[in-house]
């Protein structure tokens, strides 16, 4: 019994060891919720995780249920500050893009990102410009920073604290962190750019429009880098790049598939991990389970517009009450606005539903989606096909990427008519074919070698143990643009092409008029 006990107390004093400290960068929506389920796993296997978080924010709010740490900073703004510039860009991106041209919508852009980046930088002072958290910090002694860089300077912490950065995202505009950051190769002629609403199959018109959406969004990134660029420069004291500093990661972690992306090159520190949120459907609340087994053979519809979207006009809210009114199916409905005066009887509302465990139950026959690429990939997991109704942001790109594999149809909110929304449900629900090409995207999610979780999970622990993973990271990092195209090796080969030529067109001209002068020679002897 006394060497049971000195074993386990050895066990208690080394087995820390095995575990490490975790630093999470603050993020919001959606993001945080495919965070947290990392860091409760990381949990789960021993390591300490802390959280940083703003006592300004819209989502993340210290919990006694939360089982990490969190550690608050101080910012000069307000949650409102925040709520009011993300309702400016959802309702630009909802109403008034479409009455745009072009040049008005880039120009909307910078100024939203603009304003946004003032925030961002609120966020930055109240991290590095802070002598006692940075101080606290250094003593926790961390192994890892974990951030979805969504907010930047992240990065410029993990610089500070002399640790690895491990990123986990969905996506930058047009690839342009992932390409001109991580260098990742996006050949424009078959990778077309996040948000670009493209498929991998272009026409040239397409190739076209796609390299224009490249360099547009290249030049807007690299106008709004510049601020971070001087912020950087000024803290750090010496000239200082953003998307440099974004280029040390170890490993960014991205959360889609080749189930949901077209196939395109990518480099050993990128690791696709979608879905990770996705687990099997548990029982309903038993109203609910009543409601959905009293649809019959007919099943249910699914139908949210995501936790952002409470309210809508009347008019709209009406119109698609009314076609929900006209299929077979029960529909049940997440919505927070006034009940439609259109509401038929097969429908019901709600403030909230288990949307994972309505999309895996046997009766469920669609899904009515916004586009959001935590509800695609449930709908993916458990086979269900879409009907998309795209708002904002990445949601048009994702079900672009969905209709292009057969597992969805596309309805425009704003312009979208009572028959529309009929026929696009009774499509799903009655061609078999996209039913059959979503079970076909869900064998393809289910067949890896390793769950996406404990893939996210094994690449930050390698980190930890590894003290980095430089040795993943490609040599593009210390190539300048000329280098990495070739263009010095072009503009060589191209010279001593020229001079061959040259020398060579200079001997022929010599042989030529030495054999043309010999012969006016002779002739004239003769």
């Amino acid at each position: 019994m006394r060497l049971v006990v000195c074993f386990l107390s050895l066990l208690t004093v080394f087995s820390p060891g095995e575990c490490g400290n975790v630093l999470v960068w603050f993020t919001e929506g959606s993001h945080w919720i495919n965070l947290k389920i990392v860091l409760e796993t990381l949990i789960d296997r021993g390591h300490s995780v802390t959280v940083l978080v703003p006592d300004a924010s819209l989502f993340m709010h210290a919990k006694e249920s939360d089982r990490f740490s969190y550690q608050p900073f101080n910012v000069s703004i307000s949650a409102q500050d925040i709520e009011d510039s993300f309702e400016d860009f959802l309702h630009f991106s909802m109403y008034e893009m479409e009455q745009l041209n072009l040049l008005q919508i880039y120009i909307k852009f910078y100024q939203l990102f603009s304003k946004d980046l003032d925030l961002c930088f609120t966020y930055c002072d109240g991290t590095l410009k802070s002598p006692a958290l940075i101080d606290k910090l250094q003593r926790g002694k961390f192994d890892v920073m974990l951030s979805d860089p969504i907010y930047p300077c992240s990065e410029a912490l993990a610089e500070k604290l002399n640790i690895p950065l491990v990123y986990t995202l969905r996506f930058s505009i047009a690839n342009t962190l992932e390409r001109m950051c991580g260098q990742i190769p996006a050949p424009p002629s078959f990778v077309p750019g996040t948000m670009s609403k493209l498929t991998d199959k272009m026409s040239f018109t397409e190739r076209i429009k796609n390299m224009l959406f490249y360099l547009s969004q290249d030049a807007l990134a690299i106008s709004l880098w510049k601020k971070i660029d001087n912020y950087y420069t000024e803290y750090f004291g010496r000239p200082t790049s953003y998307c440099e500093m974004m280029g040390k990661a170890d490993i960014w972690l991205i959360r889609t598939y080749w189930d949901f992306e077209f196939p395109r090159p990518f480099l050993p520190n990128f690791k696709y991990i979608g879905g990770l949120h996705c687990t099997p459907a548990k029982p309903l609340p038993k109203d609910v389970e009543e409601f959905v087994q009293s649809s019959g053979d007919d099943g249910i519809v699914v139908f949210t517009l995501g936790s952002l979207v409470n309210n809508m006009t009347k008019d709209r809210s009406n119109t698609i009450a009314s076609a929900l009114a006209q299929i077979p199916q029960k529909v049940l409905w997440r919505y927070g606005g006034e009940k439609p005066d259109t509401l038929g009887e097969n429908t019901r509302i709600y403030k909230w539903i288990p949307q994972n465990d309505l999309l895996g139950h046997p009766k469920t026959r669609a899904f009515i989606t916004h586009g959001g690429t935590n509800g695609i990939y449930e709908a993916i997991y458990h086979g269900v096909p879409m009907v998309g109704i795209p708002l904002f942001g990445d949601q048009p790109d994702n079900l672009v990427h969905m209709k292009a594999k057969g597992a969805a149809v596309i309805i425009d909110f704003n312009s979208m008519q009572i028959q529309d929304l009929v026929d696009g449900l009774n499509a799903v629900i009655n061609d078999l074919s996209y039913k059959e090409n979503t079970m076909r995207l869900s064998r393809i999610h289910h067949d890896r070698p390793v769950k996406p979780l404990d893939e996210s999970v094994f690449w930050i622990e390698f980190v930890m143990r590894n003290k980095g993973a430089k040795h993943l990271r490609a040599e593009a990092h210390n190539l300048t643009w000329y280098q990495y195209h070739c263009l010095d090796v072009f503009a060589f080969l191209i010279t001593v092409l020229t001079v061959v030529l040259y020398v060579f067109f200079k001997m022929c001209k010599f042989f030529i008029m030495h054999c043309c002068f010999r012969s006016k020679r002779k002739s004239k002897k003769e």
